[in-house]
C-alpha cells in the first residue's frame, strides 16, 4: 500500500490488505482462545513482509504481483499442511479452527490467483523471483514452528 495505494491497482491492492489484517486478528484471538505460543519472530516476519512488499513494488506493479503469487502459494500450501495435521490427529477438532483455516485458504488462494490474473508471470526475472520469495517464506514457517 505505501508505493503502489495511489495507483489504479491501489483499491485491489486494499482489498488483499484488508482481508490480510482480518486474517490476523481471528488469529490473534484463535492464539489467545487455544493458548497457543506465537513465534518470537512475529516483529521480525512484520518487518520482512514490509520490506518484501514495499521492495518489490519498487521493482513494478508486476514484481509486486509476482510477490503476491509467490507468498500466497507458500501460504495455500502452509493451510492445507494445517488442515491435513489437524484432521489426520483422529481427534474432534473445533469446528471454528477449521473453517476459518479454510476460508483464509480461499482467500489467500484469490490473492494468488489476482497476482496472475495482474500480470506477475510479466515481471522481469519471475521464476527467480518467486523461487526466492518462496524460499524466504517457507523458512520463515520451518523456523516460526520452532521457535
Amino acid at each position: 500500500m505505501a508505493i503502489l495505494g495511489n495507483t489504479p491497482k491501489g483499491p485491489m491492492i486494499q482489498h488483499m490488505w484488508d482481508q490480510e489484517k482480518k486474517h490476523r486478528a481471528k488469529f490473534e484471538e484463535l492464539i489467545r482462545k487455544y493458548r497457543a505460543r506465537p513465534t518470537v519472530f512475529v516483529p521480525v516476519w512484520n518487518i520482512a513482509g514490509f520490506l518484501l512488499g514495499a521492495g518489490t513494488a519498487l521493482m513494478g506493479e508486476k514484481a509486486a504481483m509476482a510477490c503476491t503469487v509467490a507468498v500466497e502459494t507458500v501460504i495455500v500450501e502452509h493451510y492445507n499442511d494445517q488442515l491435513r495435521n489437524l484432521m489426520e490427529t483422529g481427534e474432534v477438532v473445533d469446528k471454528e479452527l477449521l473453517d476459518t483455516i479454510k476460508t483464509f485458504r480461499d482467500e489467500e488462494q484469490e490473492h494468488h490467483d489476482t497476482g496472475l490474473e495482474h500480470g506477475a508471470e510479466q515481471a522481469p526475472f519471475y521464476a527467480t523471483l518467486t523461487d526466492i520469495i518462496k524460499f524466504g517464506c517457507k523458512t520463515a514457517i520451518t523456523i516460526s514452528k520452532v521457535v
